[in-house]
């Protein structure tokens, strides 16, 4: 049966809720595919592009399959990056949202001890980085025991960053009666290798990528010598004049020189690379969502986790030295149906980089001449009018989910023996409100966060001004977070 609309699945009414609100009409390719195999308790092997709606092919069917009760957690998703690790709980988060899954990321450079206080909270899914989860496991703060689902997501990525010996650990310690699925833009042999390791019989699913995939990004590359890059790339962002941009860069060095250029020509830019704080990072990461500016100046570390629908241009400012890497920048755009552009700046030194990916994406990349003046001088006007306006978000998944949904902070806990089922049973008997509306609650030691959905926090919050919970009473007020 040809799957073509999300009923076809046999989703639960509260994830086709999300869907909607996140306005996915009908499961892409990878979706359709994956789904009923996940269903099927089945071993998977998924080499899908990226932008191709990967996350929601496993977030979807582990949200349906996770037992809400269970405290301990029963997926475990590894990614290569941080800032992939908090899209993708994020994501998780907004397919879950009406069946209260509880998502935890964990990933270095954010305190240890604060991830240690969350995971003695319920939790049913863990996203994570290796290296941290592997410490997490090291100093027994989290428990795999309950583990029924493995998610190793971008495992390409993830064995080019040198993680293969955490993963391989991490597996180790996993109970052995796990569904395990593996999802890569790519499958190089050290990828099939680990699959043949450590999963059973696993389904191969293959997304090619089609004629019409290939067309909803217009690939160019354009001849350039090093001292005239950045001319020619203030002449190419003022011809295209793009919604959105991200520019990518191989080094540190370079974003931050690129960054000054854009920024001293009023560029609205912001850069992105490892030498960057971690609350820097997703400061500007949650920035380019939002639409604050239109252009990222990035190295390909950052650019896990990218995930905004509308960037209508890529720049390979350098040529990747590795192939794999032109795929994943070039993945950032051309997202969700939408098209997009990739235009790549080549030194005569760099042509053999050039050759090794066309040899490897299997067509050779159209050139395009360098931007005329009188080009540029015609477009002016009207990249200068768009530059001076605010970028228009067209897709922001998680603002629009959370938009009937308060987080209300109650100034008590665990210390007062108080458990969820206590804030349940109080906020269900207020007039017009309904276990259905109450979503996450999260109880710490000296306070409480209890998610209230479908618009009824304010009413809530009024209402337990003056109530009681367990014969305690508590102050309540909308958190700030």
């Amino acid at each position: 049966m040809k799957i073509t609309n999300f009923d076809d699945l046999k989703i639960s009414d509260e994830i086709k809720r999300a869907l909607e609100i996140m306005k996915f009409s009908s499961p892409t390719e990878v979706q359709a595919q994956t789904i009923p195999s996940a269903f099927n308790q089945q071993d998977l092997v998924v080499k899908s592009q990226t932008g191709s709606g990967k996350t929601a092919a496993f977030g979807i069917p582990i949200c349906e399959m996770i037992e809400w009760e269970e405290r301990k957690p029963q997926a475990l998703i590894l990614t290569p990056t941080r800032e992939l690790a908090a899209q993708v709980r994020e994501d998780i988060t907004n397919i879950g949202r009406f069946k209260r899954i509880k998502a935890l990321a964990l990933y270095g450079k954010e305190p240890f001890s604060k991830q240690k206080e969350e995971l003695k909270q319920k939790t049913h899914v863990v996203v994570g980085t290796p290296g941290r989860v592997a410490d997490h496991l090291e100093r027994e703060t989290l428990v795999l025991d309950q583990i029924k689902y493995l998610i190793i997501d971008e495992t390409d990525e993830m064995l080019n960053m040198g993680f293969i010996d955490d993963v391989e650990k991490i597996i180790q310690q996993l109970p052995d009666n796990r569904v395990t699925m593996v999802f890569s833009a790519t499958l190089p042999e050290d990828v099939e290798a680990l699959c043949h390791k450590y999963m059973k019989e696993p389904v191969h699913i293959e997304i090619e990528a089609t004629e019409g995939t290939k067309n909803i990004i217009e690939h160019r590359l354009i001849d350039v010598r090093e001292e005239g890059k950045v001319a020619l790339l203030k002449d190419v962002t003022i011809v295209e004049n793009p919604d959105s941009c991200i520019i990518f860069c191989n080094t540190k060095d370079h974003v931050d020189q690129v960054f000054e250029e854009l920024s001293d020509s009023n560029y609205p830019c912001e850069k992105l690379h490892g030498g960057l704080e971690q609350e820097d990072r997703f400061a500007v990461m949650n920035g380019f969502r939002n639409g604050d500016f239109r252009y990222l100046i990035a190295t390909d570390v950052a650019a896990r986790g990218i995930d905004v629908d509308n960037v209508t241009l890529i720049i390979n400012y350098d040529v990747p030295m590795e192939r794999e890497s032109y795929v994943h920048r070039t993945g950032r755009t051309g997202r969700a149906g939408n098209k997009g552009k990739a235009i790549t700046f080549a030194t005569a030194g760099e042509r053999k980089y050039v050759k090794a990916i066309e040899k490897y994406i299997g067509y050779e990349i159209p050139s395009l001449e360098m931007p005329s003046q009188s080009e540029v001088m015609s477009s002016k006007d009207a990249f200068e009018e768009k530059m001076s306006g605010r970028r228009i978000v067209k897709n922001n998944k998680t603002a629009r989910i959370n938009k009937d949904i308060m987080k209300l902070h109650f100034t008590g806990g665990k210390k007062k023996k108080l458990r969820p089922v206590d804030f349940v049973g109080t906020i269900a008997k207020i007039p017009g409100v309904t276990a259905e509306d109450i979503g996450i609650i999260t109880i710490q030691d000296t306070l409480t966060y209890v998610d209230i959905l479908n618009g009824k926090g304010s009413v809530v919050l009024q209402a337990m001004e003056n109530t009681p919970i367990k014969g305690k009473k508590l102050k309540v007020s909308k958190a700030i977070k």
